[in-house]
């Protein structure tokens, strides 16, 4: 059942008890502060007018002691001053803490979530989710749990403080303390809960299509669509600015509430302090004491007026983070099994799947694959190839139909052991903004070659990280990426977000240079060699034939490049393998696969 409201923020809240200690701190010394604050004030205003009434007559003058309260002053400024540094450390540091833990916390949730589980979130919005939304949850801690605690609790101690003197104004003042701790963040709660969300709706959209359009820059100038879309983030930010602006008077609204109850406070406690505080007839000094007491509290009700609106976008943040990480996970790994993959046999039975239930896209397939066979599906775009290799590696999850591994239910392995035990090529070959190194390593991160450099020399793992250079620029040299080891650091070269200063088939080979670095006993190539000419696609296809020589393979594609070295071909027409056979056979009984032979001569 989704929570509503402000129960939106309790797993966030059972997060905070692992920072107990700091966040103590930091609320201690809060109260340290407002306590100084307060005391420093209400001891001035005492402190000068008792020395105005001791200097009325020499007697009195000479019969007063200045050094104590002078004393007191100095005491509570420098308390006042160290407290207020020592809780902006402690805060802020148990803050800092805090948003570890909460993007720590987010990731977890997030990593088990499979592309079925993301699929009706845009990058853009997810983006902004794990960066501005659990940014906002910092204010919970350091924006309204501290000042509102450490508020109440010096209402508290206020009404001891002053009920020693006087019970009756001492209730006023505290009465009124409360109420306005009670009431106004409410009120202004209920005001500007609609602002709020509005505001953080405006500023997700304003995000999501600055990410867009400066991602699409080349697209939208290449198809002139730059105006129009210029247009359009024009109009989001007149929207942003607009919700900015309701918020900010709602914002101004409380502060000048406050302002005035706090005013109206102030000239009661005056009024009724002038008859008398407690047994002190006339007040005198007492009087002046309770009024810059009063006067000292809007220091601790100022959080009052902004308590509303971090509220109300913490709540909002709350509930778009747990849209997101409290999805229970449509496919679940078994991280405790012990299944590892040996030798890539693959089986699939009456498998049927689809992404939305009204449009299947797999219906029915078998498909099986022996260990070291080398196999193809063939079919036009939008049969259900590449939608069959995700259920492979389970990035999907069948509706029906069984596949097995080994021999062994997909299911049944752990995550780790299900990625070491294949290798993929996909269609689209993702180039992280780093150096060609780092995008090479990535496909050697959960083998064992990191982990033998462990507990190594410095010198040893020096010779190590060597020799493992030298393997990249072999197999870069291999996919014809010569022109990219040249010079004497090749493997530095800072490639750029999504490889932007590669060419497209310069991204490919990488992807296939990643594969050949991984020795995985099942191979998967999704279109290896798309994009790619037809003597280039030949020489990395019997580069990739050689490498996967005691491997399973299974390769997608629309085009018969090597299909004489397959031992079978599976083509594949509206979600169905139709007909399978060798190459030579289907020449002879398929007029499409035919066609698309002659095509290819």
């Amino acid at each position: 059942m989704k929570r509503k409201g402000i129960s939106q923020l309790l797993p966030f809240l059972r997060l905070f008890k692992r920072q107990w200690l700091m966040m103590g701190v930091g609320l201690l010394l809060s109260i340290t502060t407002l306590m100084a604050g307060i005391g420093l004030l209400s001891l001035s205003g005492w402190f000068l007018s008792a020395t105005a009434v001791a200097g009325l007559t020499v007697a009195t003058a000479q019969a007063f002691n200045y050094f104590s309260p002078a004393g007191g002053v100095r005491f509570l400024s420098i308390a006042r001053t160290a407290s207020r540094y020592g809780e902006r450390l402690a805060t802020h540091e148990a803050t800092f803490k805090l948003l570890t833990e909460l993007r720590c916390w987010a990731w977890r949730k997030l990593m088990p979530l499979s592309a079925s589980d993301l699929q009706a979130v845009r990058g853009g919005d997810l983006l902004n989710r794990l960066v501005s939304d659990i940014d906002t949850l910092d204010h919970l801690y350091l924006r309204l749990i501290t000042p509102m605690t450490a508020s109440l609790l010096m209402i508290g101690a206020l009404y001891l403080f002053l009920g020693w003197f006087d019970a009756t104004l001492a209730l006023t003042l505290c009465g009124v303390l409360l109420a306005l701790w009670c009431l106004l963040p409410l009120i202004f709660y209920a005001l500007g809960h609609r602002p709020g969300i509005a505001q953080l709706e405006a500023k997700r959209d304003f995000r999501v299509l600055m990410l867009e359009y400066v991602q699409g820059q080349a697209e939208l100038t290449l198809f002139g669509a730059l105006p129009r879309f210029r247009a359009e983030l024009d109009r989001a930010q007149t929207k942003l600015f607009a919700s900015q602006a309701a918020m900010a008077n709602v914002t101004a609204l409380s502060q000048a509430a406050l302002v005035l109850c706090h005013g109206l406070a102030v000239v009661l406690l005056l009024y009724m302090a002038a008859d008398g505080v407690g047994e002190h007839l006339p007040p005198g000094p007492m009087l002046a004491l309770v009024v810059f007491m009063t006067l000292a509290c809007i220091e601790m009700l100022m959080p009052l007026a902004g308590a509303f609106q971090h509220l109300s976008a913490c709540v909002m943040a709350a509930e778009r983070v747990n849209e997101v990480a409290l999805q229970s996970p449509s496919i679940i790994f078994d991280e405790q099994a012990e299944h590892r993959v040996s030798h890539g046999a693959l089986s699939l039975q009456q498998v049927d799947f689809a992404y939305t239930a009204d449009r299947p896209v797999l219906k029915g397939v078998d498909l099986t694959l022996q260990a070291g066979d080398k196999v193809a599906l063939l079919g036009q775009t939008g049969c259900g190839k590449s939608s069959l290799l995700s259920l492979i590696t389970r990035q999907w999850q069948p509706q029906a139909g069984s596949i097995m591994l080994d021999g062994v239910p997909i299911s049944a392995y752990s995550e780790k052991h299900l990625r070491q035990g294949m290798t993929v090529v996909s269609q689209r070959i993702y180039l992280f903004a780093g150096t060609l190194r780092d995008n090479l390593t990535l496909a050697q991160l959960d083998t064992q070659t990191e982990s033998q450099t462990q507990g190594l020399s410095r010198a040893a793992r020096q010779e190590a990280q060597a020799a493992n250079d030298k393997l990249l620029v072999e197999v870069l040299n291999k996919v014809g990426l010569s022109t990219l080891t040249q010079g004497d650091k090749p493997l530095d070269t800072w490639i750029g977000e999504g490889g932007r200063q590669l060419s497209g088939g310069e991204q490919r080979r990488i992807g296939v240079a990643r594969a050949l670095l991984r020795d995985a006993p099942l191979l998967l190539l999704d279109e290896p060699t798309e994009g790619l000419d037809q003597r280039t696609e030949r020489e990395i296809l019997a580069l990739l034939f050689e490498f996967a020589q005691d491997k399973t393979l299974l390769m997608i594609s629309h085009r018969l490049t090597a299909m004489a070295q397959m031992d079978c071909i599976h083509l594949m027409e509206n979600g169905a393998i139709r007909q399978s056979g060798s190459h030579q056979m289907l020449l002879q009984q398929d007029e499409y696969y035919a066609s698309l032979q002659r095509r290819l001569v």
